[in-house]
């Protein structure tokens, strides 16, 4: 403290400094506590929005059920336990073959450089955002009775009859479960390889280790985290599908979430209904707080690596890898997309009401058939307009995801406690029945004061639930990545709470931004299960309208959904080549 004998200039000067570290340290503090001490605070608008558009139409349409007396009832409890040993068995398998498939393709697009790599990475990654009925109308053009390749070996061989039958059986939902989920494992697992140093590797092969030695000793211990986050995630999204098992297989197949929608909207059986959704919600509640413990130790490893590089294949064994699995990945991914708009544009079977042979041709008709309305039917919206829908709710999808992600997105880059108790309430609904939920806000938002049951405005909310952990998972690691210091010396300097995410956090984080915007935007556009519930029959979308033509026979109105399952997989495959651009570009940014 300056004295009475210092002269006046220096007081002044050490009066500013003083001040200045106070300023500092205020400022500093400041910027703490709104940043990292506020994890309710930020977490508040995403729990109200679950709260009201989530639990609140759970809760109402579970009351119904619990209520009666059959809710536990011998026969409810039969067909609860049946179904739920069905799912878990269906979804360990679908798991394990995801993982032999998976595995592999991690380590090619983490080690080697080839042609087309981009590409391919990208084309992996299309169909887990596919609906499920462009999906099974894939793999319906390539593997049905009049596939493409029944139909070739038929010509070929000149048999009577399909030889390939694999739809309605439970390799078709195998197949689709690993069509649909191989790129978690490409992406989680191959980030996870992307990081290790190949050194330590080679230290082990210098000490004597066999190559099998080294790499159970040394690479898995560092994957093994990566690999059970990557197996949780995939086991969680086969333990809840429904769209893959109700249209590739067949009646006999029944999960959890199949056998609630034919308790609920065939049979009427709430009770029973209900007790199926509360034994997939605690299910998907545990899976999801191992799958958040398993994230975390997965990012705690990848902010300690950098990213080792990549090659061309040098030796004859690694040609031969990558070459073979690309041939794989490629029959699995490419040619059920393939099979989509070649079927769009070929003639194979008669139109409704039409009995003569038909001559296989190359033709326009379904496609312009989209835009006629030949039955006058009042409900009738052309693809035009079912498109337009289906991007205004994918719009106002980005813009919800994107406000509710990025504060909870903030909290989990530096998580608390609280942080990490909250994170597995995100995954819940990407675990509830979309049929439960469907009802739910039906019964919900059916009567005042929250009748909003007419409003067009239930499906993008539906879909924000659906797109928000994502986004949330897309903006994370961004945000995990800026230095801290960077805000500190920004904070230091005077600048205020918004002036320091505005100056220092948004500029790093707006190529991830844009990944997790055209992440909500795709999934909008794809979702089906809610939509089919919820959308008004003049505001279709066009997972809907796809629908609405596989449901009705011929081969004109199946032609026209192929038509229309294009057009969608056209959308969702920019979407995706979108977020793998800001992905490169983020990464060499």
């Amino acid at each position: 403290m300056p004295n009475r004998h210092t002269p006046a200039g220096h007081r002044d000067a050490e009066s500013a400094e003083l001040f200045s570290k106070n300023a500092k340290k205020k400022s500093l503090k400041s910027w703490r506590t709104w940043r990292l001490g506020g994890s309710l605070k930020n977490w508040a608008p995403a729990l109200l929005f679950l709260g009201l558009f989530f639990f609140y139409p759970l809760v109402k349409i579970l009351a119904l059920g619990v209520d009666s007396p059959d809710f536990l009832s011998p026969e409810s409890l039969k067909i609860a336990i049946d179904s739920l040993g069905f799912t878990l068995w269906q979804a360990l398998l679908s798991m394990l073959l995801t993982l032999f498939v998976g595995l592999p393709a991690a380590y090619l697009f983490a080690r080697f450089d080839f042609r087309g790599k981009s590409l391919l990475r990208a084309l992996t990654a299309i169909p887990f955002m596919l609906p499920t009925v462009v999906v099974a109308a894939g793999f319906n053009a390539l593997l049905g009775a009049r596939g493409w390749l029944n139909l070739t070996l038929l010509d070929f061989f000149g048999l009577e009859s399909p030889p390939i039958k694999v739809l309605y059986t439970l390799g078709a939902i195998l197949l689709a479960h690993v069509f649909y989920n191989t790129t978690i494992v490409i992406r989680v697992v191959g980030n996870a390889i992307s990081r290790l140093d190949p050194r330590l590797n080679e230290a082990g092969r210098l000490l004597g280790a066999t190559p099998w030695r080294a790499f159970w000793r040394v690479t898995m211990p560092l994957l093994r985290p990566s690999i059970f986050a990557a197996a949780l995630l995939v086991f969680l999204f086969d333990f809840t599908s429904f769209g893959v098992i109700l249209l590739l297989g067949g009646p006999e197949f029944a999960t959890i979430e199949v056998e609630i929608f034919v308790q609920t909207m065939s049979m009427l059986n709430l009770p029973v209904a209900a007790l199926l959704s509360l034994i997939q919600l605690l299910c998907t509640l545990a899976f999801s707080i191992l799958y958040s413990k398993a994230l975390a130790k997965t990012n705690t490893q990848n902010q300690r690596e950098a990213l080792a590089p990549t090659r061309r294949p040098k030796s004859l064994r690694e040609r031969a890898f990558t070459y073979s699995l690309i041939s794989i990945l490629f029959s699995l991914f490419v040619l059920p997309m393939l099979a989509l708009p070649l079927r769009s544009v070929s003639q194979l079977e008669a139109n409704r009401g039409e009995r003569a042979s038909v001559q296989t041709s190359l033709t326009t008709d379904y496609y312009e058939e989209l835009f006629i309305n030949r039955r006058g039917s009042r409900f009738y919206v052309p693809p035009i307009q079912a498109a337009q829908n289906s991007l205004q709710y994918a719009g106002i999808t980005v813009a919800l995801s994107l406000l509710l992600g990025f504060p909870v997105a903030s909290a989990l880059s530096k998580p608390t406690r609280i942080d990490r108790a909250l994170d597995p309430i995100l995954m819940l609904p990407l675990g509830a029945s979309a049929v439960t939920l469907g009802l739910g806000f039906i019964i919900a938002f059916s009567r005042p004061p929250l009748n909003w049951i007419s409003s067009p405005f239930l499906v993008p909310l539906a879909h924000t639930m659906i797109a928000l952990p994502f986004v949330i998972r897309s903006l994370q690691p961004a945000l995990t990545s800026i230095p801290q210091r960077y805000r500190e010396a920004a904070a230091m300097l005077g600048a205020s709470p918004f002036r320091v995410w505005i100056e220092i956090d948004f500029p790093i984080i707006f190529r991830a931004s844009l990944a997790a915007a055209t992440f909500a935007f795709t999934v909008s556009l794809g979702e089906f299960g809610a939509t089919s519930l919820l959308a008004r029959p003049e505001y279709p979308t066009i997972p809907t309208a796809i629908y609405r033509f596989l449901s009705q026979p011929g081969g004109l109105n199946y032609g026209q959904a192929m038509a229309m399952a294009t057009i969608l997989m056209a959308l969702t495959t920019i979407g995706i080549f979108v977020i793998e651009k800001m992905r490169l570009s983020n990464a060499e940014w």
